[in-house]
């Protein structure tokens, strides 16, 4: 049998379980995930190896349209970066809703790029009938490789997925070892988790105004040593991440130590910082700083 290895690109409106249908696919959790839209703001890359084909799957943010600043601008490119890089696009929408937002993601995939639609979220669909109907009409709308109906979340008709993605792929060899999960290091799943638990813990929009920064990480021993600073764009917004006597600052870091000593297999010390950086989010420099330019 042919080997094949490519690079497949998950693209869609927040919230139509990218992130959720990457980690199963990979089997492990690379990227955060929470209810509210726009979590992800990274491209990661997850790697799923099997006898006849490598599957590099890539994850990009969403594209929210109430968020104009110079981040948002970061993650638009970040989004047509996915999709032009890709050997196939997975366009994800939930099964029974395809709205105004979905059609606009799915403009932003370049012409001539090959595009397999995935309809995740079917284990919510009660009348299959009505999943038929979606299925025809979304064949109707544009002219796709393939359509595969899916849930990420209970793994249903993955595996139909993968054979149909495999047939998209390029003939080539595999361009990771086949035990390498993803290109990204401790480091950075260190900052993701802890962001995860701001996006869990905190009100609607206070979450897309923080960033987290890993100022050390070492190893001693057996213990990851990790220190890391929440950026914010105001006091008012340092005060609520701090809560009363810092108890939820510490919370959310103890959140995050537990899941990074599952993720790592070992014992972690986290130490977290809050630290106000005015307007982060228009500062051009600082998004270089943080790798978003």
């Amino acid at each position: 049998m042919t080997h094949r290895c490519g690079t497949v690109s998950l693209v869609g409106r927040p919230n139509t379980g990218k992130s959720s249908l990457l980690n199963r696919l990979v089997g492990e959790k690379l990227s955060i995930v929470s209810a509210r839209p726009q979590t992800t703001r990274h491209l990661i890359r997850g790697i799923l190896s099997l006898p006849h084909c490598q599957y590099i799957f890539l994850d990009a943010p969403g594209n929210p349209p109430r968020l104009k600043s110079v981040l948002h601008k970061a993650l638009n490119r970040r989004v047509g970066e996915a999709a032009t890089q890709a050997d196939v696009v997975l366009f994800v929408l939930e099964a029974l809703r395809y709205g105004p937002e979905d059609q606009a993601a799915l403009e932003r995939i370049p012409a001539g790029q090959r595009v397999i639609a995935v309809v995740n979220k079917v284990d919510t669909v009660k009348r299959s009938a009505e999943l038929i109907a979606f299925l025809d009409r979304l064949a109707k709308s544009h002219d796709f490789a393939a359509i595969v109906p899916v849930s990420a979340r209970t793994g249903k008709n993955l595996p139909e997925l993968l054979r149909v993605v495999a047939e998209a792929l390029p003939a080539a060899p595999a361009a990771y070892p086949e035990d390498q999960l993803t290109d990204r290091d401790e480091r950075f799943f260190a900052a993701e988790r802890l962001r995860e638990k701001l996006f869990e813990t905190l009100g609607e929009e206070l979450p897309y105004r923080c960033e987290v920064v890993i100022d050390s990480f070492k190893e001693e021993g057996a213990l990851r040593r990790i220190e890391a600073t929440i950026l914010v764009e105001r006091g008012s917004q340092k005060a609520i991440i701090l809560g009363k006597g810092g108890e939820r600052l510490k919370a959310m870091a103890t959140a995050a130590r537990r899941d990074l000593e599952r993720l790592f297999q070992g014992k972690v010390y986290l130490g977290v910082w809050v630290k106000v950086r005015r307007a982060w989010t228009d500062d051009a420099r600082v998004l270089r700083q943080l790798g978003y330019e």
